[in-house]
């Protein structure tokens, strides 16, 4: 058994393309269609077989200078209304063909509004034949004689080929056979399709006569289509299929309700970056009938409806692809070649796009409305990403070409990629009613013949001779011919084995004589001789054995002939009952037949109105589904929003409460602040009364005003003295041990400062270097420090503000943070020394109280509090 090869999709190499490559622009050809009536309003007229030129219809308004603006666009070629189908295949389609066939990619569709003319343009009508039925007829015309048996070359399901032997090949068809699950594949013996059987003339059939005749050639066929951004196989067997789908007069699928929903395909991508549909079937052809009906077979399956500006509107995008694998033999001519690397696999995509419609004409509603909004989506889409890759091209940008926004661009990625040669046919509605609509198709197809795709490059030519097929055809004929001349096996006067045979029979010795004494020589070939003698007597006995026995052999044969005859002479007549009985029974089958056709028709009709009433009621459930979903959208949304206020209240609320806590406490303090400077006041105006009342000599000062630092209106007062009061001889020094500038600027502080804080104008002010001031700690400012000051006040009992400096260290926690360790207070607090002496002038004489009375200064001392050790940097 001959080892299986594995064949490949063509790649350019490599992925990037060098500044030199070669490129070709998109071929863009028109054609115009003729008008459906002979009274309708043209508005396309062809200017030459390259331009054509629009005018505005009579009821279009005209334009800002009050003109008709008429517009002229420029294809590779226009085809008018006169030409014919053949001349379009000429001019289009035929190179593609050839391009196939020299292993090269080809892609080419058909583009346009509804209704002008795509479908027929790609697949035509008895008589006239479009472009896919003239490709797949000049391609079987010219790779017939070189094809391979059936099952050769093997699909493997990933976009590429296996190369079985012929041995396998002939168990796979026999395996085929047999199975009767599986439906056959056509063969080309089959009555075709009427409706395909002459679309195409002998007179009009054409060939490629530059093929390699020594390769052998295989192909397959494969059709899709995209519905609603959706890819299914038109070729996939439905899985319970009791009644065939019926079509209407007109070509309208009437859908029938058992058949299993199809499921959609899904693309990726080979092992060489090319896309393709995962799982689509692939059905090997030999014949251009044989492909006709494989189309036919897809086509009966294709989405179309009637609307309002098409009676067979197509509903999906439809692609038939045709690949051709192309082996080469062996270098005996007779086999082919077990190489992978050189077996070629070329494809043909032939696309019909759906049309472009606006909702407003066709009035289109349900499905309808869905259809044509997903059909005028991926044109859209298609158009962007053609004016992405011409800004590319001529702005020298690197944007992104959305070709996976859909289906149909995602498929054809490779080719605008530089996999193959790509062509579109732009068709034309000249009606007015188009107007609109055309001018938008002609701007796209005007922009698309600006975008160049990289040329494909040729494949590498095997090391073979040429004419390897046609030597093994001419040996065999010549072999044939001399077979008939001598009328059965025996080739006994064939130079060959004539040669053989005497090679086997012993050698002559040397016949020379030198002497004439020589008595060797002759008796060494008389023995020579006498051998030879005996060996050929010996092959005349063997083989007369052998003729007898195949003389009685063939008497024997003779004798099995005649009563083999005699049994099928028998069987013959047993045959002619039969037939009888067949052709009884034909005639109840055929009554059987028109009973069955009434029933079915009553069956469409049944199903016709039962498919009605299924599409109300799945648009009406999908209708009851959308708006629950809307419904708990709302209700989901509304729970957030409640949750989202209730969640801003509670920090509104809390944020104002810490407000008006804070308020509070700062009037409270300035409240107070307010009664004790009045309780201040009231004290010093009762003591000047109590002076004055007294009477005593002496000099009668009136004490100074009693100074309160805290608040803003007595500032000026107290920025007016020129120096601060000395201390009190008798107050002793507070904490003297204390040496607050032990290590100045050793360690930074975190300074802080609550912005409710009032501002003392006292003389001693703690000052602390390398702190860093914050009205609120936060974490960024406690990790560049190591020491912490919380700076607080309080009013005490006697009306006094306490300033305390609460200490600490901060170090670092587990879980990355910063804490502080409280390790000290220290108190600051201010007196005013007018209280004190009207308590001494109470208690005591007029004398003590005249000696005791000094000026009303303020002073301030300071406590501490130690818990442990202060550590260094406090600087007051």
């Amino acid at each position: 058994m001959q080892r299986q090869g594995k064949a490949k999709t063509p790649r350019r190499p490599g992925h990037k393309k060098t500044s030199n490559t070669e490129k070709d622009p998109v071929g863009v050809y028109c054609r115009i269609r003729p008008l459906g009536a002979d009274d309708e309003e043209c508005c396309v007229e062809m200017i030459s077989n390259t331009t054509i030129q629009l005018h505005p219809p009579d009821g279009l308004k005209a334009n800002r200078n009050g003109d008709f603006k008429e517009t002229q666009y420029s294809f590779k070629k226009v085809f008018g209304i006169q030409t014919t189908q053949k001349e379009l295949f000429e001019d289009v389609a035929k190179p593609l063909i050839e391009d196939l066939i020299q292993c090269k990619n080809g892609l080419l569709f058909t583009y346009g509004v509804t209704g002008s003319g795509k479908t027929f343009t790609m697949t035509g009508s008895p008589g006239q034949g479009g472009l896919l039925p003239r490709s797949l007829d000049m391609l079987f015309n010219s790779i017939s004689p070189y094809q391979a048996k059936r099952y050769v070359f093997k699909p493997d399901d990933k976009n590429g080929l296996e190369i079985q032997s012929q041995v396998d090949a002939l168990l796979e068809r026999q395996k085929r056979e047999n199975m009767q699950s599986v439906p056959k594949t056509p063969v080309s013996r089959q009555k075709a399709d009427p409706e395909f059987a002459d679309m195409i003339s002998p007179e009009q059939a054409c060939k490629y006569d530059s093929v390699d005749e020594d390769s052998s050639y295989s192909v397959f066929v494969s059709y899709i289509e995209i519905y609603n951004n959706y890819i299914y196989d038109l070729l996939e067997d439905a899985p319970f299929d009791p009644i065939r789908p019926k079509w209407l007069g007109g070509g309208t699928p009437v859908r029938n309700t058992e058949f299993v929903t199809p499921q959609s395909k899904i693309l990726r991508e080979d092992q060489n970056h090319n896309m393709y549909v995962a799982g689509c079937v692939e059905v090997e052809v030999k014949s251009t009938e044989e492909a006709f009906e494989v189309f036919w077979k897809g086509q009966k399956k294709r989405r179309i409806a009637n609307t309002q500006l098409n009676r067979e509107s197509s509903r999906s995008h439809s692609v038939f692809i045709v690949k051709l694998a192309q082996a080469p033999l062996d270098a005996d001519g007779d086999h082919i070649l077990q190489d992978k690397n050189q077996v070629n696999v070329s494809q043909l995509c032939l696309v019909d796009l759906a049309g472009s419609e606006r909702t407003s004409r066709t009035r289109a509603e349900g499905n309808r409305l869905r259809e044509a909004g997903n059909i005028n989506q991926s044109l859209m889409t298609l158009r962007t990403c053609i004016e992405v890759l011409r800004e590319n091209q001529m702005c020298g940008t690197n944007k992104m070409v959305p070709y996976r926004d859909s289906k149909v661009t995602h498929l054809f990625k490779n080719y605008f990629d530089g996999e193959g040669k790509v062509r579109m046919i732009v068709c034309v509605n000249p009606k007015a009613d188009d107007y609109d609509e055309t001018m938008l198709v002609m701007r796209f197809a005007e922009m698309t013949q600006e975008v160049e795709v990289a040329r494909p490059v040729d494949r590498a030519i095997y090391a073979l001779p040429a004419g390897r097929r046609h030597r093994n055809q001419a040996f065999k004929e010549e072999l044939s011919r001399r077979l008939e001349e001598r009328g059965g096996p025996s080739n006994a006067d064939d130079p060959e084995l004539m040669n053989q045979l005497i090679d086997s029979l012993p050698a002559l010795p040397a016949c020379e004589l030198l002497d004439a004494t020589d008595d060797q020589t002759l008796p060494r070939l008389v023995e020579v001789l006498e051998r030879r003698h005996r060996i050929r007597q010996m092959m005349t006995k063997q083989f007369s054995k052998a003729a007898i026995t195949l003389k009685s052999m063939l008497q024997d044969f003779d004798s099995n002939f005649s009563a083999k005859e005699n049994f099928i002479h028998d069987q013959r007549g047993k045959l002619g009952e039969k037939d009888k009985v067949i052709s009884s029974q034909k005639t109840e089958l055929e009554r059987l037949e028109n009973k069955s056709k009434t029933l079915e028709y009553k069956i469409d009709i049944l199903q016709k109105t039962t498919n009605i009433y299924e599409e109300d009621k799945r648009s009406l459930q999908q209708e009851l589904e959308t708006r629950e979903q809307r419904l708990h959208r709302e209700l989901s949304e509304r729970k957030r929003m409640e949750q989202r206020m209730q969640g801003m209240v509670a920090d509104t609320k809390h944020k104002w409460e810490k407000e008006c806590e804070r308020r509070v406490n700062a009037k409270q303090l300035e409240m107070q602040n307010q009664l004790w400077v009045k309780d201040e006041k009231l004290k010093q105006l009762k003591a000047i009364v109590t002076e004055s009342s007294s009477g005593s000599a002496g000099p009668t000062e009136r004490p100074d005003k009693p100074q309160r630092p805290s608040r803003e209106k007595d500032r000026p007062a107290t920025q007016k003295r020129s120096a601060s009061p000395s201390p009190m001889p008798t107050a002793p020094p507070v904490h003297q041990r204390h040496r607050r500038s032990h290590s100045t600027g050793g360690e930074k502080w975190v300074d802080h400062t609550p912005s409710t804080n009032l501002e003392l104008d006292t003389v001693m002010q703690p000052i602390i270097p390398n702190a860093i001031k914050v009205s609120a700690p936060s974490e960024k400012a406690l990790a560049k420090c190591h020491k912490y000051v919380l700076t607080h006040q309080e009013l005490a009992s006697d009306g006094e503000i306490h300033t305390k400096l609460i200490k600490g260290d901060v170090f670092k926690t587990r879980g990355g943070g910063q804490a502080v360790q409280f390790t000290d207070i220290e108190t600051l607090k201010q007196e005013c020394p007018t209280a004190s002496s009207s308590r001494k002038r109470r208690s005591g004489s007029g004398t003590d109280d005249q000696e005791n009375r000094v000026p009303a200064v303020s002073s301030s001392h300071v406590d501490q509090k130690r818990r442990k050790p202060w550590g260094n940097g406090c600087e007051k």
